[in-house]
């Protein structure tokens, strides 16, 4: 189904909700005008759904809109505290929320400025986690996942390594999103929720061949709107890959060793091998170069070359 499709699809979702209330609960606010519009703007909507209604709902669901206070939203991140959640699922669970507020805000339902009803409370991140693999650790890792029982295991981590894709966009791919000819990926929504292209080189064409010959022997379908990879269980694609990945890396003694330290490391062999910030920008599809400028320590070897153009120049002065 393509992205026309699915818009029209979720637009008659929306008119056929029934007409918005005056002045909502966060709940009723959610249920019968964001989750619409998320079904239009965002990849994963269902998760939306989820943190929701795991973590929102119950606490602040029966607050009307437009009563919502500081002090309120304070003593919801407060109970997130006593529970002991890391602060990235916090933040993770304030920004779901801040974008449902936000979207209220813009079509005029919250009537309170950000200014008036935010949150006070600073929970610290420290220094983002990032593991950047070296080239013998990433052919280890390739090595163990091709030998373990299953199906797809090796040619999913092998793709995200080649790629540099995120694991959401490369578990619900279709074959149709791939242009061999042109050797391009369009991912049809990103995180971002925009469209973007992946570049693919010579290796990830040829990975490709053997992902399609693997998923014809396992019996499914290779035309546009097929999977790359479907379980052949559930009969559905993937909605995880992380227990057989939890025992590679279990028993490569790499258990710090995350699934989304394979787009790191896929920056790291750019950067490492002459890629400007701004090229690796365009290949990670990061929207803001803010979001590529955590790499710029990884520079430094490359910065020391590049001064050295100074002297080269002025040696033959």
């Amino acid at each position: 189904m393509g992205i026309l499709e699915v818009f029209k699809r979720n637009l008659t979702r929306i008119e056929d909700q029934p007409p918005p209330l005056a002045d909502p609960t966060l709940a009723e606010f959610f249920d019968n005008r964001y989750i619409g519009y998320a079904n239009i703007t965002k990849r994963r909507p269902e998760l939306d759904r989820l943190v929701f209604n795991k973590h929102i709902r119950a606490s602040l669901g029966h607050f009307k809109i437009n009563q919502l206070t500081t002090q309120i939203l304070d003593d919801w991140v407060s109970i997130h505290i006593g529970k002991n959640y890391k602060p990235g699922t916090i933040n993770k669970h304030i920004n779901y929320l801040k974008r449902v507020l936000n979207v209220a805000r813009t079509w005029g339902v919250l009537r309170k400025s950000k200014e008036e009803l935010r949150i006070s409370i600073r929970i610290p991140m420290g220094d983002p986690k990032q593991r950047f693999l070296s080239s013998e650790e990433v052919m280890r890792l390739i090595r163990s996942c091709e030998t373990e029982n299953h199906p797809y295991l090796g040619l999913f981590v092998n793709l995200l390594i080649l790629t540099g894709a995120r694991s959401s966009e490369a578990r619900l791919a279709k074959w149709g999103e791939f242009d061999l000819v042109r050797r391009v990926w369009t991912v049809p929504i990103s995180k971002n929720g925009r469209a973007r292209r992946i570049i693919l080189n010579d290796a990830a064409v040829r990975l490709l061949d053997d992902i399609r010959l693997r998923t014809a022997t396992l019996g499914f379908g290779i035309a546009a709107d097929d999977y790359l990879f479907m379980n052949p269980h559930l009969k559905k694609p993937y909605q995880s890959f992380h227990l057989a990945w939890d025992r590679v890396r279990t028993r490569l003694n790499m258990r710090e060793v995350r699934i989304h330290d394979l787009r790191h490391t896929y920056a790291s062999f750019l950067i490492n091998h002459g890629a400007t910030i701004y090229e690796v920008q365009k290949l990670l599809g990061h929207h803001h170069i803010s979001m590529t400028e955590r790499y710029a320590h990884l520079y430094p070897d490359t910065l020391q070359q590049r001064v050295e153009l100074i002297s080269h120049a002025l040696a033959g002065q």
